[in-house]
């Protein structure tokens, strides 16, 4: 909400296709259903009545559905916190073809529980924060650099002021989602964990260097890591290889979804350069938006990014049939000669591709084959930008 303003997410869904919408807890997903399907039936598996009924007799769920308007979806919240009950979410669908909206914000237990119960007769959607295009007028690139885009902070009801709000979306996860859940036996450690990995936040990873920074072993770090994926919370960007003649780095970058949590998460000491947060920052923000556009789409392509072994760099390459974009990320207002070195290097390996740097100016020009866009206006129009009209 913005001055009492709801803001339109870009996400729709088919009629009568079921569908798991996944994302990290605090993006919005039930506050948008219950805009979207307000007469909708809505089981929340939050709620400790709900979930001991259902948990004790899974056929109630068959019995709520009878209500149900046929029109609308039922729509059962977190469903990860009773993957035991897919098996009569698939039942139904096979059985009355009851429409069901599955929201989540973990895979783990829906992937060790359940996803393939429904075999194959549920998409899945993936839910982001909030976007540029979204907010419109409301978008201001300062603030989503400093606190991020998660829906709360735009709501104008809210009393608890970001900071303080970022912090406690950092402790929940860490109470709520990881230690109720018993993903880790040393919640200090996998506190200790968070803050390194932040440390790598738009880096190649190196789980060595992340293990020997929080005193634990590499492979108890690589678990770590897919917790953070799995709570939807971490993401890794492969490295584009395709058809490569340099030698390029092949392990995956590692950041945090949202900037604003990134930078929560990050510890700041005297010797911490503002311009390193700040880079990393907006290399995050950019990177969420083509995620969430990339999921609005339906994009089936590969997002990475690409890096050879001399440190020639692209931040982000869209592959597909339709779009292959590589994206280059800088603050400066004027970028010098060597900052257009990656997409240079890029083009001569790979000339069809379209090359695009977002940058700190204020004016759209072309240098080079490259198109140069200030980064407000690449993010408020990046569907066009990224998948032009033929």
């Amino acid at each position: 909400m913005y001055n009492g303003v709801v803001f339109s997410r870009n996400y729709t869904f088919n009629p009568g296709v079921a569908c798991f919408l996944l994302g990290p807890r605090g993006t919005g997903k039930t506050f948008w259903l219950h805009k979207l399907y307000p007469q909708a039936v809505f089981v929340d598996l939050l709620e400790a009545r709900t979930f001991n009924e259902l948990a004790a007799d899974p056929q109630r769920l068959g019995r709520i559905c009878e209500a149900a308007p046929r029109d609308l979806p039922v729509i059962i919240d977190e469903i990860q916190k009773l993957p035991a009950l897919l098996d009569e979410v698939h039942r139904l669908i096979e059985t009355r073809r009851t429409w069901f909206i599955l929201t989540g914000s973990s895979t783990r237990k829906l992937r060790r529980s359940g996803v393939n119960l429904l075999g194959g007769r549920a998409i899945v959607k993936h839910f982001h924060p909030l976007t540029a295009a979204e907010l419109g007028g409301a978008f201001d690139l300062a603030k989503a650099l400093r606190y991020g885009l998660l829906p709360t902070l735009y709501d104008p009801e809210q009393r608890v002021g970001p900071d303080d709000y970022l912090q406690g979306y950092l402790l929940a996860y860490l109470k709520e989602e990881v230690a109720q859940e018993g993903l880790t036996r040393n919640l200090g450690a996998f506190a200790r964990f968070w803050e390194a990995a932040s440390l790598s936040q738009g880096q190649p990873l190196n789980m060595t260097e992340v293990a020997r920074e929080c005193q634990i072993h590499r492979k108890l770090a690589e678990s770590y890591f897919g917790v953070l994926e799995d709570l939807l919370i971490g993401v890794l960007v492969p490295a584009f290889q395709r058809r490569a003649r340099r030698r390029v780095m092949q392990h995956p970058k590692f950041f945090l979804f949202d900037a604003g949590v990134f930078r929560a998460a990050r510890p700041r000491g005297a010797l911490d350069s503002a311009e390193e947060c700040e880079g990393a920052a907006l290399e995050t923000l950019v990177l969420q938006h083509v995620r969430a556009l990339l999921a609005q789409r339906g994009y089936p392509g590969e997002l990475s990014y690409w890096r050879t072994t001399t440190g020639l760099e692209v931040d982000f390459v869209i592959y597909d049939k339709d779009s292959f974009t590589a994206i280059e990320v800088k603050r400066k207002r004027s970028p010098v000669a060597r900052d257009f070195s990656g997409l240079k290097a890029f083009a001569s390996e790979y000339p069809e591709a379209r090359r695009i740097m977002l940058y700190g100016g204020e004016h759209e020009e072309m240098v080079d084959g490259i198109r140069l866009v200030p980064i407000r206006t690449g993010l408020a129009n990046l569907d066009r930008l990224l998948f032009p009209a033929p």
